[in-house]
């Protein structure tokens, strides 16, 4: 699943506004949108802030082959 979309569902299945995920991340609503909205480049720390509310962290994963969905 894509982090984005994680994100987003996670946010809406504890009825969650961007605006009010942002501040209990102690993170802008702007870094919100662009983490929802899929954005290529954000910062880790604050992907963590926003991930531990839910209980997760950024991790390795095994990359995918070109090939493979």
């Amino acid at each position: 699943m894509k982090l984005a979309r994680f994100v987003k569902e996670k946010r809406k299945a504890v009825n969650l506004t961007q605006p009010e995920l942002a501040e209990k991340a102690g993170v802008g609503l702007r870094f919100v949108r662009e983490l929802e909205q899929g954005k290529q480049s954000l910062r880790l720390d604050k992907v963590n802030q926003v991930l531990r509310l839910f209980g997760y962290e950024v991790g390795a994963v095994p990359a995918k082959k070109e090939n493979e969905q």
